[in-house]
């Protein structure tokens, strides 16, 4: 069920309406039993695998508590654990790919093995949901946490369906309390969250979506094309994954505002960021943050050798860029962000920078960040290769050409043109002034109710005149 489909439509008012209207002990049921729902109208199978992650999760965190004086059996119980939950992960979404890429590494020495795969569906949030119970279970072993001895609300916890396929990924200290706790109707909080989630709306439809059918076409088909027409298609899935996944999140953090409950922020005007560093402490926070929390302190963070530092940074890039995609191309992406890091922390100082130069800063994080998503978006490491090998050709020539030539390839009407420019305009100026307001709330707070609702007015219109045709599934879907 996606969120911009006539069945969400449906299905939010009916959840929203059963969730206020029965007594507050039982809300966690509605809440458990909508969220199943949602998850099994994309594959009823499936259903087993999100609830036997929370079984084994839910036990493990009782015993954890009941051995909670015994180092070794806690260990233990951490480590099987572990391999429990990420054992699922793997058959349904590594197995292939590591079988596959031993196959081709023995025939690196001229031994032939019969490949071995699995015909296998990938979950849908099943990467999401599994990183929220080990997060769940190491905080219980951390003992900065209580394990939660309700089955029923803890499984509400896990499955909670707004940020149950695509985040963001919550902690356990922030969202199951919430599952918990008493709610009373807000009119104030349910309207943010409304107006919250027609932003999301507006960015994955008229924005992302429309961007997609002009980027899938070049990545598609990619050795049909060359030069700047292939820095255009960088740039439209640069602004694409961003407008598609964080309109996701913001639908998300508005759906669970109609039911009382504040999801964690996950986006911050990531394009604005002035190093890679930044750019990972605004962009998909959830994941920056867990990973930080669970692998990066573990090995040991920055207190340790700087060699060793370096190292904690790599593996901490490189486990990211698997967790996006069983393909080396994600393993290069998240390898490249890793590298830009370490450099940046020896070369690059981190004072308070302003004007001019945060701007250019700010432009040449943005630049990384758009040629790296290349891998991220190649269906392989030769198309990558072919991308950035053919990315000037014909720039020699006389250089209004090569971008008018880029330009004509694409063949935008007009009126395409128009829309896309300035709908992305609008965006910079809506995450412009993100970066220290809150626009919604800026909105909110004018004192005329014209300018108000004129705008509301024309966020509603942009959306059912200019949205793009067809469902388009959300990209973080297949991770």
């Amino acid at each position: 069920m996606l969120f911009n489909s006539w069945q969400f439509a449906i299905f939010l008012p009916v959840v929203f309406a059963l969730y206020w209207s029965v007594p507050q002990r039982f809300r966690w049921f509605v809440i458990l039993v909508s969220s199943y729902w949602f998850y099994m109208s994309w594959n009823v199978k499936y259903v087993t695998l999100i609830l036997f992650t929370t079984f084994i999760s839910y036990l493990a965190a009782i015993l954890l508590e009941r051995f909670n004086k015994n180092t070794a059996m806690k260990k233990i119980i951490l480590a099987l654990t572990l391999i429990a939950c990420l054992s699922v992960l793997f058959t349904f979404k590594y197995f292939n790919f590591f079988s596959q890429s031993f196959i081709e590494f023995m025939h690196l020495f001229a031994i032939h093995i019969h490949p071995v795969t699995l015909k296998l569906l990938l979950p849908v949030g099943i990467s999401f949901y599994t990183f929220q119970t080990l997060g769940y279970v190491i905080d219980v072993y951390r003992g900065t946490t209580k394990p939660e001895k309700h089955f029923g609300i803890y499984a509400a916890f896990i499955s909670f369906f707004p940020q149950l396929v695509a985040g963001p990924i919550e902690r356990t200290n922030n969202l199951l309390p919430q599952i918990k706790a008493y709610h009373e109707f807000k009119y104030e909080q349910a309207v943010y969250g409304l107006k919250l989630m027609t932003w999301g709306f507006f960015k994955k439809l008229c924005i992302a979506d429309i961007l997609a059918i002009h980027s899938d076409k070049i990545f598609n088909d990619i050795y049909s094309y060359k030069g700047f027409a292939l820095i255009i298609a960088a740039f439209f899935f640069t602004v694409q994954i961003y407008c598609d996944f964080s309109g996701y999140s913001d639908i998300a953090r508005g759906c669970s505002n109609l039911f009382g409950i504040e999801l964690m922020h996950n986006f911050r005007s990531p394009y604005f960021a002035s190093s890679i560093r930044e750019f990972w402490s605004r962009w998909h926070i959830s994941l920056s943050t867990w990973f930080r929390d669970y692998v990066y302190i573990p090995l040991g963070g920055n207190r340790v050798s700087r060699f060793r530092h370096k190292i904690n940074i790599m593996i901490t890039f490189i486990v990211s860029g698997l967790w996006h995609g069983a393909n080396w191309t994600f393993v290069i992406w998240g390898t490249l962000h890793g590298l830009a890091q370490i450099t940046e922390n020896a070369f690059v100082r981190r004072d308070d920078i302003h004007g001019f130069k945060r701007a250019l800063r700010v432009c040449i994080t943005f630049l990384f960040c758009m040629f790296a998503w290349v891998f991220f978006r190649a269906n392989n490491i030769s198309e990558a290769l072919y991308f950035f090998g053919h990315l000037f050709e014909g720039i020699t020539d006389v250089k209004a050409y090569f971008i008018l030539n880029g330009i004509e390839i694409f063949a935008l009407e007009l009126s395409t043109a128009v829309r896309i420019t300035g709908s992305i305009i609008f965006l910079a100026i809506w995450d412009y002034i993100s970066v220290k307001r809150d626009v919604i709330s800026l909105i909110t707070s004018q004192k005329y109710f014209i300018f108000r609702y004129a705008f509301y007015f024309g966020i509603l219109t942009l959306l059912i005149l200019y949205r793009a045709s067809g469902n388009i599934q959300f990209v973080y879907f297949q991770f």
